[in-house]
């Protein structure tokens, strides 16, 4: 049976709504965007070689697995050179249109779509950016993603998928393997540490962690419905724990506007209900993560610089397999 292609992008953008729980697209894009990051010392400049390179082609793209598993998508945008400013009047620009992009698992290969808001109606507007994190003022931008609108080729685990984007004359790839899942074994609640507190909960999480072979983590949170989202630090791997079962704090991700007094930072609230998102990535995967979230929390004048770390071949960014799974806890007293 045929379809209309707008009537599968509106398809498509309502599954998701109903069916996933999508990262934080623009959150990351920008990012990515300024993925070159400069720092001065007490003694003498150092500027990257990279940081007055002309624009390259950076790639977001990812594949799962697993619970309430996101059809593989891929952002398609410019880089920007580290002294220039972003404007949102002029965000569209770094959108990459009109790209051909393939993903293979090796017997199958599918083909990803282009989608952008301005495909949308008003009123879906507003959905899509209440799902990717988007201020409603800023709608007058063009967002835009590639997706897989067949959903043939979903991520299953311990399968490698390869991706091939053609776009102006060039060709980027990159190669990601979805890790086997380990699942978190159980979620409770504490009393937050400090003085007695009646309304605020520490979260602690148990894994365990296969022995002999290197896992690499990462985690989101959420509450109330939103969608999970990454707080800084949210890898890690097993270099501590391998092999045994193990106890950690999972905090509460917080936003960067966030208005909370600091040590209510990473504490849930009684009433609550939060939604864990749990994720095994493969190596590079991490690196990427790892390399860039390290950048974002050690800036300033007397920190040292650091080359994000990147799977394309080509360009600039991640193409990242991951298992996940979710958990929802009622923050009880």
């Amino acid at each position: 049976m045929g379809h209309d292609p707008l009537d599968l992008k509106q398809f498509l953008l309502e599954y998701l709504i109903i069916n996933s729980k999508p990262m934080n697209f623009l959150k990351y894009t920008f990012f990515l965007l300024t993925i070159s990051i400069i720092l001065i010392s007490c003694e003498e400049e150092f500027t990257p070689e990279i940081s007055t390179a002309p624009p390259e082609i950076v790639v977001e793209g990812y594949i799962e697995s697993g619970d309430e598993a996101n059809p593989p998508f891929v952002l398609l945008t410019r880089s920007s050179p580290f002294f220039s400013e972003i404007d949102l009047d002029e965000f569209d620009n770094f959108f990459v249109h009109d790209a051909e992009i393939t993903i293979s698992d090796g017997s199958d290969e599918v083909v990803l779509t282009e989608l952008c808001l301005n495909d949308l109606s008003g009123e879906q507007k507003e959905i899509a950016a209440e799902l990717f994190g988007l201020d409603t003022d800023s709608l007058s931008v063009n967002f835009c993603v590639y997706l897989d609108l067949t959903f043939s080729m979903m991520g299953e685990e311990g399968k490698t998928y390869d991706l091939t984007v053609s776009v102006e004359d060039k060709v980027l790839t990159s190669t990601t393997t979805i890790p086997m899942h380990v699942p978190l074994d159980s979620l409770y609640l504490r009393p937050a540490p400090g003085e007695p507190n009646d309304t605020l909960r520490q979260m602690l999480a148990f894994i365990d962690d296969p022995a002999g072979v290197i896992n690499y983590y990462r985690v989101f949170s959420g509450v109330n419905g939103e969608q999970p989202f990454a707080g800084f630090g949210s890898v890690f791997n097993d270099a501590f724990f391998d092999g045994i079962e193990f106890e950690f704090v999972l905090p509460k991700a917080e936003r960067i506007d966030t208005d909370r007094e600091f040590d209510e930072l990473g504490l849930f609230l009684v009433g609550d209900t939060a939604t864990i998102k749990w994720f095994n990535l493969d190596k590079e995967h991490y690196d990427f993560w790892n390399t860039l979230e390290f950048n974002a929390a050690n800036q300033g004048p007397f920190s040292s610089y650091t080359r994000i770390a990147s799977n394309i071949e080509g360009g600039l960014g991640v193409w990242g397999g991951a298992s996940v799974s979710y958990y929802e806890i009622i923050v009880e007293e």
